[in-house]
């Protein structure tokens, strides 16, 4: 029985690790269609693989990190050809980068359920922003160590290496760790609202990408909109939407994005992204921590109540507090 139980434990990581590869290298496949030439390094805005990478941690824990290790070597080797010297430095540096970003979460007692203004922030510095900084050191030491890049391009291809992992996470992450939990309204006019904002979803974002009036500012109403309404369940939706519409828009040079050069393309697109990252997931932390702590008080309340009421079986519960008589009996 032992032995069994031990055999299809194993079998299950086995399938687990077989299925992030797979996922991670569809993902990059993905994130490959609008990569840019940065210095003659391949680079892109969002790079879907790293939030995969650490959505599969927070839900399946360190045993399958070879999946990830996996998926990086496929992806990379559709990228450079056959293994060069190169290649282990990278497959490492995408492996460890999300890895020791679930390190830092879970130290930081991290909840996947992101109903917490401190779980979108420990996300965003410790998830993104300082574990990112793994792969993109590693991979871009990797290509000048190997000559395949200028030392004096080093700087720029960094940059845009750790913003596109970064992206991944900050977009990619709460999509995939809100679809576990999300729940379909029940209300018909819930339905319609979600219907609704879709549909602005999208057509405000062609308008804002398309338009040559620099009109990306009116995504952010949609993403408060989103967020106030539906939480991060709306808000991380939308914001993956938005993100892959301007980076679409960023890739072919049109709209606010025409008559720039690669790399102010990058940058427009990072500082886009992570505003709207940080917008649709600490806006939607904060309003679910509020309906959390007002959730609480009103079950304190209802206890608090049934309390009143099993002391005192003779008085109604509504009846609590008494009312203060401003005249004494017999007056």
């Amino acid at each position: 029985m032992i032995r069994s139980e031990g055999t299809r434990g194993t079998a299950v990581t086995a399938l687990g690790i077989l299925a992030v590869a797979a996922a991670y290298y569809a993902a990059g496949q993905i994130g490959l269609l609008r990569q840019v030439t940065v210095h003659g390094a391949r680079v892109t805005p969002l790079w879907p693989p790293t939030g995969i990478a650490l959505s599969a941690l927070l839900y399946l824990g360190l045993r399958i990190w070879p999946g990830i290790a996996l998926g990086s070597l496929l992806v990379v080797a559709t990228v450079t050809g056959p293994v060069n010297l190169a290649t282990p430095g990278i497959v490492a540096g995408n492996t460890l980068a999300p890895v020791c970003a679930y390190l830092m979460l879970r130290q930081a007692g991290f909840r996947k359920e992101l109903d917490r203004l401190r779980d979108g922030v420990v996300l965003v510095f410790l998830g993104a922003m300082a574990g990112m900084l793994i792969s993109a050191s590693m991979g871009t030491t990797m290509l000048a160590v190997t000559g395949r890049l200028p030392f004096g391009q080093f700087w720029p291809v960094w940059a845009a290496w750790w913003a596109g992992d970064a992206m991944g996470v900050l977009i990619v992450t709460p999509v995939l760790l809100v679809m576990r939990r999300a729940r379909l309204p029940r209300r018909t006019d819930r339905w319609a609202e979600a219907t609704a904002l879709a549909v602005v979803c999208v057509v405000l974002g062609l308008v804002a990408t398309r338009s040559s009036l620099s009109m990306l500012y009116v995504t952010f109403p949609v993403l408060i909109w989103a967020a106030l309404r539906f939480q991060l369940a709306g808000s991380a939706p939308c914001a993956l939407v938005l993100s892959v519409l301007a980076i679409i828009a960023g890739s072919e040079k049109v709209g606010p994005f025409t008559g720039h050069t690669i790399l102010e393309v990058m940058l427009n697109l990072t500082i886009l992204n992570g505003s709207m990252a940080l917008t649709a997931l600490l806006l939607a932390s904060i309003v679910s921590e509020g309906m959390n702590i007002r959730h609480r008080i009103e079950q304190a309340c209802e206890e608090l109540a049934e309390v009143v009421e099993h002391l005192a079986p003779g008085r109604s519960a509504t009846a609590w507090p008494p009312r203060h008589r401003h005249k004494r009996d017999g007056h």
